[in-house]
């Protein structure tokens, strides 16, 4: 992999994390979501006098996406509200490499190396036993089935993206056009689900997810642009790798344990972050 795709998806990573850090660390969860997805038409709206109209052959990409994006949020938010973030955040963001390889290889034609298996499979493992972290409550079998859902959304997403990015004429006018109808949807559900207290809880979220909106604007459009020039399983792989930095996040700055299990995964990610760029000979 290209060193300089390396730094920008792992970039991707952080902001991934930062982002979500925001969302998680407290208050509405759906307010906070469709505070960051707001932000980030905001943001597109700002970039549209610099692109052009995606061609059409990106259009159904688009519009696929934006479908599966919807579910995602919704998936998102039942996964919180029924299982631990220390539980259902690994397994969602786990597993979902899984399905990307799958999925490019059955409709991109995207093979992978055994090295770069091998990493793949070492990067899921290792982010996947954060789940075993911490102990389990009665009844968190919906946390961990909407976690999985979340999982098959994210393998979906990042597929039709992976295909859209390369197919669009021009990769910054489809994450442009991306983010701008995005969050429309998702937005006007909870305008819809909180309009009875909207107003108390923008005014006490809007900061945060104002902030969080610009770091997921940049982390997923880094991500779809590094599709465009890696095969999508190892930029998948990469950014999955934000569960990790959300633990170190975490530990720093919610004075939340950091212990063995967790320098056992950050190693494993380590690992097999260092195994996935040997595994393509840079």
């Amino acid at each position: 992999m290209d060193p300089l795709v390396l730094t920008l998806v792992l970039t991707a990573a952080v902001l991934h994390a930062s982002w979500n850090a925001l969302v998680k660390s407290g208050g509405d969860p759906w307010v906070r979501l469709a505070v960051v997805n707001g932000v980030g038409i905001v943001c597109a709206a700002a970039l549209l006098p610099f692109v052009e109209a995606p061609n059409a052959e990106a259009w159904p990409f688009i519009l696929g996406s934006v479908a599966v994006h919807q579910v995602y949020f919704v998936c998102v938010a039942l996964q919180y509200r029924f299982g631990d973030l220390s539980h259902v955040y690994p397994i969602s963001r786990g597993t979902a490499p899984i399905l990307v390889a799958g999925a490019a290889f059955i409709f991109a034609g995207e093979t992978l190396s055994p090295a770069g298996i091998a990493a793949v499979i070492v990067i899921c493992a290792a982010i996947i036993s954060l789940t075993f972290d911490s102990r389990w409550r009665t009844g968190e079998g919906k946390g961990v089935f909407f976690a999985l859902c979340t999982s098959v959304t994210i393998g979906a997403y990042t597929v039709i993206d992976g295909l859209g990015g390369r197919t669009a004429d021009d990769v910054f006018s489809y994450i442009v056009y991306l983010f701008l109808i995005d969050g429309i949807p998702f937005g006007l559900l909870v305008i819809f689900m909180r309009r009875r207290v909207l107003g108390r809880s923008l005014k006490a979220h809007w900061k945060t997810g104002a902030i969080g909106g610009v770091l997921a604007y940049l982390g997923y459009g880094l991500v779809i642009w590094a599709m465009t020039l890696t095969p999508m399983t190892y930029v998948s792989a990469l950014r999955e790798t934000s569960v990790i930095l959300a633990a170190l996040i975490g530990a720093i700055m919610l004075g939340e344990p950091f212990g063995r299990r967790r320098v056992i995964a950050a190693a494993g990610v380590a690992f097999g972050v260092v195994l996935l760029q040997f595994s393509q000979g840079t």
